[in-house]
């Protein structure tokens, strides 16, 4: 295969991992703290000539000063993007493939062995990468493997869930180092208050960087789930509805908390992210994650890329309608989805059909988890099972039938825990729903990052930044 064909194809794995558009496809939100991540490398297009020469023998006027400055300086700036293409490029393939040796990356990047040589030398200097190691070759020396450094930078994951807030620390590989839980009451609408959602992640941040003992100057961002649409612009702002947050400035508000960028999004997106990176949609292209815990969401991921609407607020999934003016919703609707197979739904109905009224557990986690015990001796909690099963498959099957997916990752705490016992009726209730050719097309599986998949998620979005960039360090907003 030719260097032009390999670098071809490398260029639609990066897609893939790092979130780029591809011709056709859905655009990426341009908000600068969408999370979304451009195909590194992708280079803009010619600048426009400003002087027309022409081939009848008349010499053009030279052009001015200042305009041969402006086409030196566009030069340059061509020049930097090619570098740090290369850099993406690279960075990317060691960061998701190593180890792997120089001669790999030749092969399949489509950069020469030359460039290949020089940015190991520059990563390799800047700490980035590290040799891991080395293999036999076909008659040469061993070769030395490559792999981004895990300590080169640390990352924070943020879940703000219904029920709690998860802070979660990784190092540059993602490798977990320290976690933090903070339990919300769900009957206590001032658990989900602001600034006290805010505390929660900044007494999270200060537990988390103490417990594993590195600096607070070695966070390269911090990345946020949450419940919501996330408005993208200069600073993110949510609007969460079930939450009662309208135009909350969240980043605003932890900025002065937070020593590292901020990255903020929708909960079911970074889990998406993460199972398309790491877990269980990573051999494919086209799927939808679906996030079932207190409320109910999904990511659509479409060519590697998370469909996102027009202002972010594509994968409401939850609030579509499953039963014309049925159960009423959180959201003020009827008939939505979430009002039945998210795990405040299904409680509600367990209790009408056969708890007595004034009984509460704990909390949602541990009132699904007596549904499930009670099942197998309860003809009421094994009928209340069986129809969560049934609305969940008619919900996929829409999932299906809209989008055409490889296949649906079910997700978040509740979908995980119903999933464990319910998946063989839910695929079956699908297959009931859905159309049988795009049926027979799509796998139905759990998520493969278990529970805390959206943080996980949420530290991706610092680390697609840092594999855009070329391996660029951002420079510390605060001082500490």
């Amino acid at each position: 295969m030719d260097r032009t064909r390999v670098a071809a194809r490398h260029q639609r794995e990066c897609r893939r991992f790092l979130g780029g558009g591809t011709p056709g496809g859905p655009e990426r939100n341009s908000g600068p703290h969408a999370g979304e991540s451009a195909l590194p490398g992708r280079l803009p297009g010619p600048p426009s000539p400003v002087v027309c020469r022409h081939t009848t023998g008349v010499r053009a006027a030279p052009a001015p000063p200042e305009q041969g400055a402006r086409q030196v300086d566009a030069k340059r700036a061509t020049s930097r993007d090619i570098r740090r293409r290369n850099r993406a490029v690279m960075l990317s393939r060691i960061y998701f493939d190593g180890p792997v040796s120089q001669q790999e990356l030749v092969r399949d990047t489509g950069l020469s062995g030359g460039t290949v040589s020089n940015l190991v030398g520059e990563m390799g200097a800047e700490g980035l990468i590290e040799e891991a190691g080395s293999v036999d070759s076909d008659g040469g020396r061993p070769r030395t493997l490559l792999r981004v450094r895990p300590t080169y930078g640390h990352l924070v994951g943020v879940d703000v869930g219904e029920t709690r807030v998860q802070v979660e620390l990784f190092d540059l590989s993602m490798g977990p180092l320290a976690k933090a839980d903070f339990p919300l009451d769900r009957r206590d609408r001032r658990g989900r208050d602001p600034d006290l959602v805010v505390r929660h992640i900044l007494a999270g941040l200060d537990q988390v960087v103490q417990t594993a003992g590195v600096s607070r100057r070695s966070l390269y961002g911090v990345g946020v789930g949450v419940p919501g649409v996330v408005e993208q612009g200069r600073e993110a702002v949510v609007h969460a509805q079930t939450f009662g947050w309208t135009a909350v400035p969240l980043e605003a508000m932890l900025r002065d908390g937070v020593d590292a960028a901020i990255h903020i999004d929708n909960g079911a997106k970074t889990l998406g992210r993460a199972e398309l990176w790491f877990g269980a949609g990573r051999d494919v292209r086209h799927a939808v994650v679906a996030l079932v815990g207190s409320g109910v969401g999904a990511a659509v991921m479409t060519n590697g890329v998370s469909y996102r609407g027009a202002s972010s607020s594509a994968g409401e999934w939850g609030h579509t309608t499953i039963v014309y003016g049925g159960r009423p919703c959180r959201c003020g609707a009827r008939g939505c989805l979430e009002a039945y197979v998210g795990a405040e739904g299904v409680l509600d109905r367990w209790r009408q059909v056969g708890r007595g009224p004034g009984w509460s557990g704990l909390d949602e986690e541990s009132e699904i988890a007596a549904l499930l015990a009670t099942a197998d001796t309860s003809e009421v909690a094994a009928r209340v099972l069986h129809e969560t099963a049934g609305y969940l498959g008619a919900g996929i099957a829409n999932l299906i039938n809209l989008f055409n997916p490889e296949r649906i990752v079910l997700g978040g705490w509740a979908g995980l825990a119903l999933g464990g016992r319910l998946l063989p009726e839910i695929r079956a209730a699908a297959a009931a729903h859905a159309l049988r050719h795009p049926y027979a097309q799509t796998t139905i599986d759990l998520c493969r990052l278990g529970p805390d998949a959206v943080a996980v998620g949420a530290a991706t979005l610092p680390v697609a930044r840092l594999l855009d960039s070329g391996g660029t360090r951002p420079t510390p907003l605060v001082a500490r």
